[in-house]
């Protein structure tokens, strides 16, 4: 028989916030900061979820930007956001969050948050990606010391399990569950920002008809199953951009594989990639966009594609250093002078993932591909390279490096992602709306809960760190509309 759930004085409030990552945090503080009484409930045990590994964050009109005469205006990134998701977005949400992105980052400095630089993180991208001194962590630790500082009641083990509604029908609390206790708690507004659904399997082979764990594989993620959405569609919302992740492409994957080391760094170049049948498919150039090369994996069910390079290639990778960067600390040009110990240490794991071989054949057999397909792909790829022209797929020549072994290897590369980018349908006021764009009241989302920023991609070339500014910011509104929201009940009531 379960507990039945007791009214807790000591936690009403105006403003609950379900979640602690980047979105949770800002709407807390923000909530506070507009006057309201707040409570937080994050369901794990520590706080941040996933925001404890951002590394940038996106802005337009910056001072940091100012100062470095980056020109780029938010007019320009509006026009490109909004041309690459060819206007399936919501407009006005994706205008509010890039006119608010310079004043966040002001936002964020004076609550503690340091950046070290302004840059970009792929080739001719505008400079709008503002580095994080000690990464998500440290503005996690930030944001929170803040709030708490300004008296946000922030609980952990918190899990909310359901809403309570008035004779009304509208919300008038939360059901959680504290520390293992039943507690109902009432509140007069409610913001959503508790991280997607990563995690749930049933919601990911609905809307994406991939299977999680076999051929797509969730990084960084646990525990989201996407409780946030489904209250939010039991109190009325609507649904948008289901189905729509944050691609990325990772090699070699797997438990044996520590992320972000030098063998990884060395199979995310664009060297030679085959798919499952040992076939060229892509120009390898997209190996410094994120979203295109996951996106161009999805097209292979099995869930992964193969990175090739030869001895060469490695001394290419060692001596002169590598194409594509890994985060800020691993920049282009960077050499990879431990390549050959990790790269003997990860072979000996005797890993499917990870294979090499003294022939293309021999290597064909342990990717269990067709030696005679193998062959021809290399045969080819090898003659382009030779010509300084790729008559398939137009990869650069400078990118064009044959594959003459005495050595060959192949990473597997999984079909992966970092979130879920959709779910509850929102106004630009962060707003919890149906499918008519009606308000829920004192209902509100942020972060990876809600759908409308992107249309079927995550959109990073000319946004970069535009997720984690996506999270701040909407997390910042849903804070500051949800105060006003309770303060006008408040009045209301009274």
């Amino acid at each position: 028989m379960s507990a039945t759930p007791v009214r807790d004085s000591d936690v009403q409030a105006d403003v609950i916030v379900m979640g602690s990552g980047a979105a949770g945090l800002a709407a807390a503080l923000a909530a506070r900061e507009a006057g309201a009484r707040v409570t937080l409930l994050e369901k794990r045990r520590s706080l941040g979820g996933t925001s404890n590994f951002i590394r940038g964050v996106f802005a337009a009109e910056s001072e940091m930007q100012k100062q470095q005469y980056i020109a780029y205006s938010c007019d320009e990134a509006f026009r490109n956001f909004m041309e690459y998701n060819h206007w399936l977005g919501n407009a006005r949400l994706v205008r509010a969050l890039i006119d608010r992105s310079a004043e966040t980052i002001s936002w964020l400095q004076a609550h503690g948050v340091e950046f070290i630089e302004v840059t970009i993180n792929m080739p001719d991208a505008p400079r709008t990606y503002h580095v994080l001194k000690g990464v998500g962590q440290a503005l996690v630790r930030a944001l929170a010391r803040a709030a708490r500082e300004q008296g946000v009641d922030i609980k952990t083990s918190a899990a909310v399990v359901d809403m309570l509604r008035g004779a009304d029908g509208r919300l008038r609390g939360v059901r959680a569950k504290i520390a293992g206790r039943p507690v109902d708690i009432e509140c007069r507004a409610l913001v959503i920002a508790a991280g997607g659904y990563a995690n749930n399997r049933e919601w990911i082979s609905k809307y994406t008809g991939f299977e999680l764990g076999e051929n797509l594989f969730p990084v960084g993620n646990a525990g989201k199953m996407g409780d946030g959405i489904r209250l939010a569609w039991e109190m009325g919302a609507g649904a948008e951009g289901m189905g729509v992740l944050h691609l990325i492409r990772i090699a070699p994957y797997g438990r044996e594989f520590p992320l972000m080391n030098v063998v990884e760094a060395a199979c995310i170049q664009p060297a030679l990639w085959v798919d499952p049948e040992g076939r060229r498919f892509c120009d390898e150039g997209i190996a410094f966009y994120d979203t295109s090369t996951g996106n161009a994996n999805t097209r292979f069910k099995r869930g992964y594609t193969w990175c090739l390079f030869d001895d060469s290639i490695k001394r290419h990778y060692i001596e002169k250093g590598v194409d594509r960067g890994m985060t800020q600390r691993l920049l282009p040009g960077h050499r990879l002078r431990d390549l050959d110990e990790v790269l003997e240490r990860l072979l000996a794991l005797q890993s499917p993932n990870l294979v090499a071989a003294h022939s293309v054949e021999e290597l064909a057999a342990k990717m269990q591909v067709e030696a005679t397909v193998l062959s021809a792909t290399v045969a080819e790829y090898n003659e382009a390279c030779a010509k300084g022209r790729d008559p398939v797929f137009a990869k650069a020549p400078l990118l064009l490096r044959p594959l003459l072994g005495p050595r060959y290897y192949a990473a597997r590369a999984r079909t992966a992602f970092l979130g879920t980018l959709g779910g509850i349908r929102i106004s630009a006021k962060t707003e919890a709306v149906d499918d008519f764009d009606r308000p829920v009241p004192g209902l509100y989302a942020a972060g990876n809960d809600v759908g409308g920023l992107h249309a079927e991609s995550y959109s990073m070339r000319d946004t970069s760190g535009i997720a984690s500014a996506f999270a701040l910011i909407s997390g910042r509104l849903a804070g500051e509309n949800a105060a006003a929201y309770a303060t006008a009940r408040q009045g209301g009531e009274g």
